[in-house]
């Protein structure tokens, strides 16, 4: 009897120490992630030859960007359309009249490294400097990173300031990282 009770006690202290080891790599993990993530440096809008709104969930995005360009902060906006062609929001923006230049684009490759590549080759054809990237917290500090490794040209990233629910921040932690990963080995 006694050895099963050893045997039990034994078990549970292992049980114990995992479960610390795993709330301490939580904590570990978060900790590393949230300047990234949930606290990057988002820029304030400037005047810019651009704003490019790339592409991800209708989750405000969009109508940030037109809010932008409807203040003046550049004479063209381009939107990312990853999307597919039955996409109603998209349909409505591409299509919509505006008192400033819009455009859309497909990514080829439907990823950021897409996005960056287009915002270069319109940069060259066009002559931008500046461009006002808006996407969403959580990608800010990625899209940086990729459309800088794109384009040497001044970029200013802008987030809609909509909060998030925490399964969101949750799941980006793990697709951005993952997303880091994937861009280190690859060139623009």
């Amino acid at each position: 009897m006694k050895a099963d009770l050893t045997a039990t006690t034994g078990r549970s202290r292992r049980r114990i120490r995992g479960l610390v080891a795993l709330a301490f790599a939580l904590i570990a993990v978060t900790a590393v992630g949230w300047p990234v993530y949930v606290t990057p440096k988002i820029d304030a809008p400037e005047k810019a030859d651009a704003i490019v709104v790339l592409g991800g969930d209708h989750d405000g995005r969009e109508e940030y960007g037109l809010s932008l360009a409807e203040q003046g902060f550049a004479p063209q906006i381009v939107f990312s359309n990853p999307y597919r062609a039955s996409d109603t929001t998209m349909k409505s923006i591409c299509e919509g009249h505006y008192d400033f230049d819009v455009s859309c684009f497909k990514p080829d490759p439907s990823t950021t490294r897409g996005e960056g590549q287009e915002i270069r080759r319109r940069a060259e054809a066009e002559g931008w400097k500046r461009v006002i990237v808006v996407t969403f917290v959580p990608h800010v500090s990625r899209s940086r990173y990729i459309i800088g490794k794109c384009w040497d040209g001044e970029i200013r990233v802008v987030a809609d300031p909509q909060p998030l629910p925490v399964w969101v921040w949750a799941a980006n932690y793990v697709w951005q990282t993952a997303g880091y990963v994937r861009a280190q080995f690859e060139s623009c």
